[in-house]
């Protein structure tokens, strides 16, 4: 095993918030590229969190080339799961310990992060949200209910997403109720991206 480097996006100051939303981003985006999306659900007494994928590279976006980041590809699978769960595990020290409240939002990719992480974290989380992916199959639900004692999981699916069905969705809400967590499944008009009247509505 090696150090390295990683990249931490804030919104909101981490000294004054009593809450805090850890954020995970979809495959090709960065740290900075997802807050922009979730900077409607800043408030004064909240600070957005979130990392970046260790895992980096070039892609070619309308003409350009960028650099995006992925949570994990196959290869090497379980060694990228134990290593982003542990990269997760710092960020929680260091930025989201002491919090009153702690939500979890994954965007596509990052779902199965977000979901992976809870269900291995000590931590009670407040919220759980995925958009625009299913939970990953790997993840037993009586795990994740436990984490989410007195709180919320949900799923966000737009009805015209290019990459997963609004069909595949509700299975995959079906298997996690009847594994244990009770689960919201959130229909939206639109594609694969972040709805702000559903954001509007977590945000408070």
């Amino acid at each position: 095993m090696v150090q390295r480097h990683a990249r931490v996006a804030l919104l909101g100051d981490p000294e004054t918030a009593t809450e805090a939303w850890l954020v995970l981003h979809g495959y090709g985006m960065t740290a900075q590229g997802i807050l922009h999306w979730f900077r409607a659900a800043a408030r004064p007494h909240r600070v957005l969190v979130a990392p970046e994928g260790l895992s980096r590279f070039y892609q070619q976006s309308k003409g350009l080339r960028t650099v995006g980041a992925s949570w994990m590809t196959r290869e090497d699978r379980e060694h990228e799961i134990e290593d982003q769960l542990g990269y997760l595990d710092q960020v929680a020290e260091r930025w989201l310990a002491g919090r009153r409240r702690l939500e979890v939002h994954g965007f596509s990719q990052g779902v199965a992060t977000a979901f992976r992480w809870v269900a291995a974290s000590s931590r009670a989380v407040d919220r759980l949200v995925g958009w625009g992916s299913p939970s990953p199959s790997d993840v037993d639900p009586g795990a994740l209910a436990p984490r989410l004692a007195g709180g919320s999981a949900h799923l966000v699916i737009g009805d015209q997403d290019r990459f997963f069905s609004t069909e595949l969705l509700i299975g995959d809400a079906d298997r996690l109720r009847h594994g244990g967590l009770p689960v919201e499944l959130v229909r939206v008009p639109g594609g694969h991206g972040i709805d702000s009247g559903v954001l509007a509505r977590f945000a408070g």
